[in-house]
């Protein structure tokens, strides 16, 4: 008689379905964390003391214009109403006019965005090609000079003030040295010889074949993000010694020794491949943090991001430019945090065996 539980048939057909409940589940939490977001921006804009009629309409309008602004805006509706008018509107995109560019915040923030994805994206390249090669070798050596020499310059770079780490390298290598451009994007003289595309002039000039302006662009943007960079790298440098040596003192790395297996093979194949599951969050939410945090960065080299943006806007209580600056910084956490769970979910097998026991 045929054994009814080894039918592989029927073990795909049981694993679809804990699958989609597990995408279901994933997709809820998605939505309802982007919900409470959306639930505490909206209170933020209810309890702040700036008036929104009066940034709108001035506080020289008369009473009549005042009411008027007031009705248009929905202020005299119940809360529950202007949530979800508000929830409407920002699944539309609309988070309302900047009062100080006097435009869209959604196109202020299309302009300001790509700026900052720029620079933090090559920020987390650098603090991840540099972090994870001097975690393994502290772990390594630990204990040893080179494992106090690491240790050092990753607490030099993780508790030294960034904005002073900019001025200072301003003032050495541009002021001083001239190896490097200055604050700002790109020149001016290159500034509008590239086409608008991703956002990203980096990005934008390869592939336009913009040569001078490439080499301009990044001759600006290499002091900022070599600084974010050291500061990630720093964290992430941090954590995989750690990670690594939990990975070194296990009993399958002994075993391994025994059987004769090489050291370096032992390192950076076995251990680095168990060590690198946790290490997928770390970078993913240093990245994060690199999109959010960058604001001293970007104020010190004029960098014209997310950050900066929110910045000038706080200075003149520009709510629905802060808002709107809030909701995007904390959707990139969501999204984050997701990339990062599915990450974890394809180089741990032992997770994906729990699911499918699920």
């Amino acid at each position: 008689m045929t054994d009814i539980g080894s039918n592989p048939a029927e073990g795909r057909g049981s694993a679809l379905p804990a699958f989609i409940w597990k995408a279901f589940k994933l997709l809820l939490t998605v939505a309802v964390t982007f919900l409470g977001l959306l639930l505490v921006t909206f209170l933020i804009s209810h309890v702040i003391s700036v008036d929104p009629v009066l940034a709108v309409v001035g506080d020289r309008a008369s009473k009549a214009t005042y009411d008027k602004m007031f009705i248009e805006m929905g202020l005299d509706r119940p809360l529950y109403e202007q949530f979800w008018i508000y929830i409407q509107k920002v699944l539309s995109g609309d988070f309302g006019n900047s009062f100080l560019t006097k435009k869209p915040v959604i196109e202020d923030l299309a302009r300001a965005f790509p700026a900052t994805v720029e620079l933090a994206t090559l920020a987390i390249i650098i603090g991840t090609l540099f972090g994870i090669p001097l975690g393994i070798i502290s772990a390594v050596k630990a204990g040893k000079p080179i494992d106090q020499f690491v240790r050092i310059i990753g607490l030099i770079g993780y508790s030294a003030p960034i904005f002073w780490l900019g001025l200072l390298g301003l003032l050495v290598f541009y002021a001083n040295l001239g190896w490097i451009s200055g604050p700002g994007r790109i020149d001016i003289a290159y500034e509008y010889s590239i086409s608008p595309g991703t956002g990203m002039l980096l990005v934008d000039s390869a592939l336009q074949g913009q040569w001078e302006a490439f080499r301009n662009a990044f001759s600006h943007i290499i002091l900022p993000a070599s600084l974010l960079g050291y500061n990630a790298m720093a964290y992430i440098a941090r954590m995989t010694r750690s990670f690594m040596l939990t990975e070194l003192a296990q009993e399958y790395v002994t075993t391994a020794r025994v059987k004769g297996v090489p050291e370096w093979r032992i390192i950076w194949v076995h251990a680095l491949r168990n060590a690198a599951v946790p290490l997928v969050t770390v970078i993913a939410f240093s990245y994060g943090s690199l999109l959010e945090g960058s604001v001293l960065t970007e104020t010190v080299f004029a960098w014209p991001g997310l950050g900066l943006y929110l910045t000038n806007s706080l200075q003149v209580a520009d709510m629905n430019a802060v808002l709107g600056g809030t909701l995007v910084i904390g959707a990139i956490f969501v999204g984050l945090n997701l990339l990062s769970d599915l990450l974890y979910n394809l180089l741990d097998p032992r997770v994906r065996r729990r699911g499918g026991k699920s």
